[in-house]
Order: C-alpha cells, then structure tokens, then sequence
C-alpha cells in the first residue's frame, strides 16, 4: 500500500526549455512573461499606428523628412528583433541596442527641424520610452531612468540647437519629459514587483502544501504502521496462544518455523523506525541477528551502498528472504548487492524435505522477486530497480 502521489503539470519557459525548479520562480516567470507581451504589444503598435502616421503625414514639414523615416524604419527593425528575443527569452544585448536608439533619438530629433519639435511627427517622444523598456527589460529599473535621463538631455539638446528656448517652450518640454517617461517607468516598475509578489505568494503557498503534504505523509504511515503491527503481532498471538493451550507443540518443526518468522518480523517493523544511515541493511541485520540467536550460522555480505528507499519497497525486499531465513536449517548465506539505482539481496540456504512455504515468485513492478530450489540447495532473490 502506498500514498497517492500528487501530480504537479509541468511549465515551460517562454523559450520552450525546462522550466525553473523552483515552482515559485515558475510562477514568477509565468507572471513577468505576460508584462514581456504587454510591453512588445505596446512598443510596435504604438510605432505602427501612432508613429509611422504622424511621420507620414508630416513628411512635408520636417526639416529632412528621409532621416525621420529611416530612423522609423531602423527603430521597428530593431524592435521587433528585440521584441521577439525577448519573448524567447533570450533578449538582445541591452547596452548596444539602448546606444543605438540613442543615436537614432538625435539624429531624429535634429531632422524634426522647429516647426515639429512637439507635434507626433517628431516620433521619438512618444515612442522611444516604450523601447527602452523592451531594450533593458529584467535589468534594474535604474538603467531605464538613466536612458530615459539621456533622452531627455538629447530633447533639450535639440530645444536648444533649434532655438525654442521661450518660457512656453521650455513648460511644454518639461510636460513632455513627464507624460512620456512616467508610463513606462511605471509598467517596468510595477511589473517587477508584481512578479516579485507573484514569487512570495507562491513561494508561501508551496510551503504550505508541502507542510500538508508532510502532515499527510505521517498520518499515512502512522496508520500504515498499526495496521501492520496488528497483523504481525496477530501472527505472534496466534502461535502464543495455540502454544498456551496445548494446541502446539513445541518441538514441532512448524510451530518453531511460525514463532521465528512471526519474531523476525516483529524485529524487522521495530527496525524500520531506527534513524541509521542505511535502513535497509539495519533491517536484514535484524532479522539475521534473530537467526543467529536461534542457533543458525548464517553471513551476511554487502557490496555497496544502498540509496535510500522507501518504506513499502525495503519491506518487499526484505520480507520473502525473512519467510525463507525462518525455515533455513544448517546455514545460510545473505548477500547485498547495491549501486544507485539498483539494489539485489540473495538468500542461499541448504534445502530440505518438507512443504515450500516461500510462496511464488513475482513482480509487483518495483520490485522482483525470484525463488528456486533444487533439493540441494534453496536460492530466493530480489531486486530493485531505480
């Protein structure tokens, strides 16, 4: 019997590899890749239905109408690029990608020429922001203000090299630095702490869950445990009394082979709770201890170390050897073959008349179980695979 296992769907990242380990820093992923999008989306339409328009339509004004253009044009193509590593999750160089866009930032600025310094013809207001933030995303919000800094330095630059230094003039490039570099610091700003917020919940709730899960666990093997003990300690019970009644006797092969069996899995349940480096090996200790006291020469040889198993899989390895340990007569020999992700017990003991109380082999699945006699000797094997 085993808990039921849960099942946890598995996440990929936005550039199709594994997911991170980490289930919060999943979920933060799955959260700053929906602010990715939403930046993308907002940088090229804003560039292609805002920008390109004014630029067109004002193509006749501008002081060299070609530079703006090409600057439109070398701007979406960066972006997209951009955009798209990004959404891969494998984003661009951000400095060399910000430096260009500052280049292109004056040299748009000084082919706007006077007359469409502020009107939506002079593209890089409104749009340059939104690809800076594609341009540095996932890096500290710091370097946004500092390019926005510099793109604010440029557009003074070019007030001043046109002349547009009225009081009027210098009032609406201040409200232009404003409403166009609060919107973006923002969404960087805010997407980094709602991803940050995304990662605590999550981190909580995976605590949570598995403080659940552990709880569970234990309730688990605390009703596993008693009723295993009930049905071991039944076993012992029985011989006891048919013993205490008359009803057995003694020197009975049978009984001898019921009461050492029934012993040997008493001892083994209590050795399943010692807190020892290699459980397993604790537990066939045991049960050879208890042949050894009932007069059995036996060995006991291991090779390698055991990985740590569960429960359920050490009682399906060690059990049908204990059964065979109970009958064996003369000597025995155990042997302990483990690797990482493979463990092997044998059991060898001299065969003898009488009934085959070892049961049939088989395969539960995670373990096998293999059992011979030949009417010299008797071999029982089981393995393990990881």
């Amino acid at each position: 019997m085993t808990p039921p296992a849960t099942v946890v769907p598995t996440a990929r990242t936005p550039d199709g590899g594994q997911p991170p380990t980490d289930p919060a820093a999943a979920v933060a992923d799955a959260s700053d890749h929906g602010a990715r999008i939403a930046a993308v989306v907002i940088a090229l339409a804003w560039h292609a239905a805002i920008a390109l328009p004014a630029a067109l339509g004002a193509r006749a004004e501008l002081a060299a109408p070609a530079v703006v253009l090409a600057g439109w044009l070398l701007v979406a193509a960066t972006g997209v690029l951009a955009a798209f590593r990004l959404l891969r999750g494998v984003p661009l160089p951000a400095w060399p990608v910000a430096a260009l866009l500052l280049v292109v930032d004056a040299a748009v600025f000084a082919a706007a020429g006077e007359r469409q310094l502020f009107t939506a013809g002079n593209w890089v207001w409104g749009t340059l922001g939104w690809f800076f933030v594609v341009a540095l995303w996932g890096r500290r919000a710091s370097g946004l203000v500092a390019l926005l800094g510099a793109h604010s330095l440029i557009a003074l630059a070019g007030l001043l090299g046109h002349g547009a230094t009225a009081p009027a003039d210098l009032a609406r490039y201040a409200m232009y630095v404003y409403g166009t570099s609060t919107l973006p610091v923002a969404v960087f700003v805010g997407s980094t702490a709602i991803a940050g917020l995304a990662r605590q919940r999550a981190r909580t709730a995976t605590t949570a869950h598995a403080a659940e899960a552990e709880r569970d666990a234990a309730e688990w093997a605390r009703r596993e445990r008693r009723a295993r003990l009930a049905l071991v300690s039944g076993a012992a019970e029985e011989v006891l009394a048919e013993l205490a009644d008359g009803r057995a006797d003694p020197a009975d092969p049978d009984v001898q082979r019921r009461a050492v069996l029934a012993a040997a899995r008493l001892r083994r349940l209590i050795a399943e709770s010692d807190d020892v480096p290699d459980p397993l090996l604790h537990e066939l200790r045991a049960a050879v201890d208890l042949a050894e006291r009932n007069g059995l020469p036996i060995d006991l040889v291991t090779i390698g170390n055991p990985p740590p198993l569960p429960v359920e899989v050490r009682r399906r390895l060690a059990d049908p050897l204990t059964a065979i340990l109970a009958d064996a007569r003369g000597w025995a020999r155990l042997t302990v073959v483990a690797g990482p992700d493979e463990v092997v017990v044998s059991l060898v003991t001299p065969d003898r008349a009488g009934p085959d109380t070892a049961g049939p082999p088989g395969d539960d699945g995670r373990v096998e179980y293999l059992y011979e006699r030949d009417g010299e000797i008797r071999w029982a094997q089981t393995r393990w695979r990881g």
